[in-house]
């Protein structure tokens, strides 16, 4: 663990195993720390708060500058990596180490750009002064699916606005963020601004950052039942949180779209990570008009997608993350066919010599309903129902008819309704004749019960910031 600038083991020597969910190959043994160990690099960023805060703006951005161009040096590394412990192919891999990267750029510049204001006063011997601080010590929770690119899209804003952090990765995927760890201390950071905690076990992290006021600010990205229990917990302290959690992504194809560009963006959306994205397309509305000509190129597309181990070539589905995974798909996809979805292509897991690992063939279901179990839940696997509609405001019934709100796609050629279906979907995340919106300097976040605040864009450095204002007598 990265705890105070030096690489330490657990205090009682405890492991665990991090393994190839391809292969189940042992890939490493990582310090398993716990409380004791979350409250040491809890001492260590309260001791380096004060410097860094006082950092000057363009030295921050100059050493997050350094680390994302290392980052695009060591981009092969890097992705070899993420793909041994994560599974993705290593073409997405290559594609988050950049994506990543940009989130260290984007937010150097706005390090830049923390301005203040002056206010005119309602008399003359007053002068009012807003001034924009760290907000302290923050605690930052990444998840397996992303584990490089959501920890920059956190720690980007964090050092930029000069908090200081400790960081918990997923206890699947550690290596990534130990890897950018080591980057960071290569460009220089100064010892305690970074640290990271490597734990097999969650609960004595959380329950050690929430019991400290040091700690004043929590970004968390995973599912919404952790997410509510993180506000939960929040209370008896009033810490800030930002939160990332689950979706339910509607993919809307109207009879007007262009079919090729909607078949390639369904695929791009569903399939990418193996599906396990949170804003992956988790339900396909397609309209009865297209619908037939639809499913025929989709499922043809979709039969042709190459599974296996990520680090072979050409691969472009890996394994699910583990068998609980597997189990869900599996339950998903009985439901649906139980209750009238006809299967076009895969619907069994997939095997191959070699491969030891949750695999899933690409499935696609047709003439699935919106109350399958598949529709009503993140299935978080390659799964992709169709669902047939007729009319606009039915479909936008449908999308919305979800407790989550993250992100939302749609396909049409008409002017007029891309407005009003843009305007009408209520999440925070819309691609419009887009399958793949996320970037550096957009907002990323979600309506409902998909979140709490936004990362990346202009604003995500405000999650990092307090406001204070200061009023001065002549």
């Amino acid at each position: 663990m990265l705890i105070d600038g030096a690489w330490r083991a657990a205090r009682n020597g405890a492991t665990f195993a991090v393994t190839n969910p391809a292969t189940g190959e042992l890939l490493a043994e990582v310090p398993d720390g716990g409380a004791e160990e979350t409250q040491t690099a809890i001492d260590a960023a309260a001791r380096a708060l004060p410097a860094w805060a006082a950092t000057p703006a363009p030295a921050r951005a100059t050493l997050l500058r350094t680390v994302a161009a290392r980052m695009l040096e060591c981009q092969e590394r890097l992705a070899t990596i993420m793909t041994l412990e994560q599974g993705k192919p290593l073409a997405e891999a290559r594609g988050e180490i950049a994506y990543a990267a940009s989130f260290l750029s984007w937010f150097a510049g706005e390090a830049e750009r923390i301005y203040g204001q002056t206010v005119p006063a309602s008399v003359a011997h007053k002068r009012i002064l807003i001034l924009r601080q760290p907000v302290g010590v923050a605690a930052l929770i990444t998840p397996w699916n992303f584990p490089t690119a959501m920890l920059t899209r956190k720690l980007g804003p964090a050092l930029a606005a000069g908090c200081t952090v400790v960081c918990k990765p997923a206890e699947q995927t550690p290596l990534s963020a130990l890897e950018l760890g080591a980057l960071l201390q290569e460009a220089g950071l100064p010892p305690g601004v970074v640290n990271i905690i490597t734990t097999s076990d969650p609960v004595p992290f959380s329950t050690t950052i929430f019991a400290d006021d040091r700690v004043r600010k929590i970004s968390f990205t995973g599912s919404t039942e952790v997410g509510k229990r993180l506000i939960e917990q929040s209370a008896a302290g009033v810490k800030r949180l930002s939160l990332e959690l689950g979706g339910n992504a509607p993919f809307i194809v109207f009879d007007d779209a262009d079919l090729e560009a909607a078949v390639e963006g369904a695929l791009a959306s569903k399939f990418r990570n193996t599906g396990q994205t949170c804003v992956c397309a988790n339900r396909i509305f397609v309209q009865r008009g297209i619908y037939a000509r639809f499913a025929e190129r989709f499922t043809e597309r979709v039969r042709a997608l190459r599974v296996g181990d990520g680090l072979q070539p050409d691969v472009q589905i890996g394994p699910l993350i583990d068998q609980q995974a597997l189990a869900k798909v599996r339950r998903h996809v009985a439901d649906a066919v139980e209750h009238g979805a006809q299967v076009l292509t895969g619907g069994a897991p997939y095997q191959a010599e070699g491969l030891r690992g949750a695999f899933w063939t690409p499935t696609v279901l047709a003439e699935a309903r919106p109350d399958m179990l598949v529709a009503r839940e993140e299935t978080f696997g390659p799964v992709a129902p169709l669902i047939p509609f007729d009319s606009e405001d039915e479909v936008l019934r449908l999308a919305n008819d979800t407790s989550y709100g993250l992100a939302a796609y749609f396909y049409t050629r008409d002017a007029s309704r891309l407005f009003r279906v843009a305007e009408g979907l209520e999440y925070g995340i819309v691609g419009a004749n887009d399958a793949l919106p996320s970037t550096a300097q957009a907002p990323f976040g979600g309506f409902k019960q998909s979140g709490l605040g936004r990362e990346g864009g202009p604003t995500g450095i405000d999650e990092y910031l307090e406001i204070k204002y200061v009023s001065i007598g002549l």
